[in-house]
């Protein structure tokens, strides 16, 4: 019973006394990414900015159980805190109003002269940023400002840190994000432009690979035709060829031979062809319809005689 009596007295008096104590500044504790700066009678007295457990009257000395009476404690976060400033308002060197996104980071370094060097540093910081951003865009040449927007970056976080930290901050990466046209009228002809010039690419692109394939096929029938060529240059010397082989194994075959070929070529020129007996001895007036066709009338034998 008694000791039931005992942890029910403890768990209510020791956060009382935790609290009463961290309330007369015998403890503090400071979080991640914080610092706590501490003044007396309107003087800062010190900053405790490493995480942790801390008693400040091992930092300050026994003036420190002074500050919750006549005093102060501030809190200042210093984490890392990012910016984005949409549409600043610029004009290139051609009179072209634009509009400028740029985003940048900054941190607490000095919590002491941001509590009291400024009363709106973040504000003051915010508007440094955006003159300093209109200062070095405008004027310049809208190619320029297009695609060097690194050094630009580079260019207006130079121009700022140096302000930034008498405030007590550090300035990280500054980078402009965006630059847009704000002028409706100027985006249409420029939609239009690369419009345009899109259509004549593609055109260009086409027209070249049509010459490509006409050019591919103009070199693939030249081969096919010098090859045919080549091959009917050289028939007449095979053939005779052959045709001497088969003169020297049997005339009569040769013979034969030369006249089925001569049939074949009188076949193939569809001239007509009148077939005498070899006992006529009549003069024969060719058919009407021979000379008319224009072919060359053929006179011969029939067949077996």
């Amino acid at each position: 019973m008694t000791y039931m009596f005992a942890f029910v007295v403890g768990l209510v008096f020791v956060p009382f006394l935790l609290g009463l104590a961290r309330t007369f500044g015998i403890y503090t504790c400071v979080n991640e990414c914080e610092a706590q700066v501490f003044t007396l009678f309107g003087k800062v007295v010190g900053t405790i900015d490493i995480a942790g457990l801390h008693f400040p009257i091992a930092y300050f000395g026994p003036k420190a159980l002074l500050i919750p009476f006549f005093g102060k404690k501030y809190v200042v976060s210093t984490a890392l805190r990012q910016h984005y400033l949409r549409s600043q308002m610029v004009n290139s060197e051609e009179g072209t109003p634009m509009g400028v996104g740029i985003w940048y980071e900054m941190q607490v370094k000095d919590p002491v002269a941001f509590l009291f060097t400024n009363a709106n540093p973040d504000g003051s910081l915010q508007a440094n940023v955006t003159s300093s951003t209109i200062s070095t865009l405008s004027n310049l040449e809208m190619e320029k400002m297009l695609e060097d927007r690194h050094s630009l970056s580079r260019t207006v976080r130079q121009t700022v840190s140096p302000l930034s930290e008498k405030w007590g901050y550090r300035l990280g990466s500054v980078y402009i994000r965006k630059v847009e046209f704000t002028d409706a009228q100027m985006v249409d002809n420029i939609t239009d432009k690369v419009v345009k010039r899109l259509v004549q690419v593609t055109s260009a692109m086409k027209q070249d690979g049509e010459n490509r394939v006409g050019l591919i096929r103009s070199e693939t029938a030249f081969k096919v035709s010098q090859k045919l060529a080549e091959a009917s240059a050289a028939r007449p010397n095979i053939v005779g060829n052959k045709l001497n082989e088969i003169a020297k194994e049997d005339q009569e075959i040769l013979s034969t031979l030369l006249e089925v070929m001569e049939i074949d070529a009188l076949l193939e020129s569809q001239a007509s062809v009148d077939i005498l007996p070899t006992t006529s001895n009549l003069l024969v007036q060719l058919g009407d319809s021979g000379r008319s066709s224009g072919g060359a009338p053929y006179i011969g034998s029939p067949v077996g005689n």
